[in-house]
């Protein structure tokens, strides 16, 4: 099977991140099975109580080699604007393949799987390594799950592995992306006629908090210590959301929400922010949660790994990206890159596709890096 071929399988399983990945999971197992790779699978329910399924291969022998990753959860594809055909129906339309997954990130797993099937187990020297996640879109969930308990993930980082964290890149090497942290806080009211002195409006105390997320928003567009040049934006594009819930204009608001979200890049301490704000929303009378967060992925863009891999690819400078990846997890892997077909402008649209172009090249280039490394 080519690259094309396997896309147009994986767009078919609608695994959604609320929904369970099991059925696309079992699909990879058995296709990895087929191309002579060892398999290693972790399970879990999420916090709704849905299985989710992570799955590990190696193929070849001895350790070191290639380590690639990948998720097999895609966003939702509620407002979906094709109308000839739905997200789950993969359809080519002149050089395109169209479909939600089909740029983030099935197409990169597709070209993997086809550039692992143009070697035997028996050329590889060194291993070439495959890993599925769960639940990258909302938290990198699986992948936390993966650098805590999988025993082949411990293989790749004592054996130094070269890691691939295949998201969408256009094919340019990235050394480089910000990290994620979110936190709320929530004021709490009671619900009544505004005519009346019976309600308790709780935009009220959420105000002063308001009034202060903005001023961290506004300090972190100028302070140096908020800015890394290396990337566009060059700021940690700290995102206020709020949100009382009123369903109508006449009611006072029985709760009202703050959310931040921001994304820090190498270097920075998320930590001092979230802190910053709890100590606010503790002084305003506000409950506060600090959400799940993934950290930077930094490594040198001057090391021999990066020019080696740059050398493959045929570029001369690596980039920097502004999205997190599963990558934020892995850590322990000390020789990394965010590398794959497709372009993230495409991820997460309402008329998803990837170049057939793009799958063409991410097998060539897949199979090039597997040729250096692993034979």
């Amino acid at each position: 099977m080519d690259a094309l071929a396997y896309n147009k399988e994986l767009i078919r399983f609608e695994s959604t991140s609320p929904l369970s990945n099991v059925e696309v999971s079992n699909y990879c197992e058995d296709k990895l099975k087929a191309l002579g790779f060892a398999i290693e699978r972790i399970e879990y329910d999420d916090a709704n109580g849905v299985r989710k399924a992570n799955v590990m291969a190696k193929k070849g022998n001895g350790t070191g080699g290639v380590a690639y990753f990948c998720h097999t959860d895609v966003v939702p594809a509620d407002t979906w604007s094709i109308k000839e055909h739905g997200p789950f129906e993969p359809a080519v339309v002149g050089d395109k393949l169209y479909g939600r997954g089909s740029c983030d990130m099935k197409g990169s797993l597709s070209c993997a799987l086809a550039a692992a099937d143009r070697f035997s187990a028996d050329e590889l020297k060194q291993p070439f390594y495959i890993t599925c996640t769960a639940d990258e879109e909302v938290g990198y969930i699986g992948a936390k799950q993966v650098a805590e308990k999988s025993k082949l993930y411990r293989e790749m980082v004592e054996g130094d592995a070269r890691g691939i964290i295949g998201e969408p890149t256009i094919l340019e090497v990235v050394y480089a992306h910000k990290g994620t942290t979110g936190f709320s806080a929530v004021s709490q009211g009671r619900a009544a006629h505004s005519s009346t002195d019976k309600g308790l409006n709780a935009n009220l105390a959420m105000i002063p908090f308001l009034a202060e997320m903005k001023a961290i928003h506004d300090e972190t567009l100028q302070d140096p210590a908020w800015r890394d040049e290396r990337f566009n934006p060059p700021t940690i594009s700290w995102n206020i959301g709020i949100n009382d819930h009123t369903t109508a204009i006449n009611i006072t608001p029985p709760q009202s929400v703050c959310t931040v979200y921001f994304r820090v890049m190498p270097n920075m301490d998320a930590q001092i922010l979230v802190d910053r704000a709890r100590k606010v929303a503790e002084k305003c009378g506000l409950e506060f949660q600090a959400h799940g967060n993934g950290a930077p992925l930094y490594v040198d863009p001057h090391s021999d790994f990066v020019n080696e891999f740059l050398e493959i690819a045929g570029k001369t400078e690596a980039q920097t990206v502004t999205y997190g990846t599963d990558g934020a997890m892995f850590s322990d892997l000390k020789r990394k890159v965010v590398y794959g077909p497709g372009d993230i402008a495409q991820a997460h649209t309402d008329d998803e596709w990837i170049t057939l172009e793009q799958l063409e090249q991410g097998t060539e280039m897949f199979e090039k890096l597997i040729r250096r490394w692993c034979t």
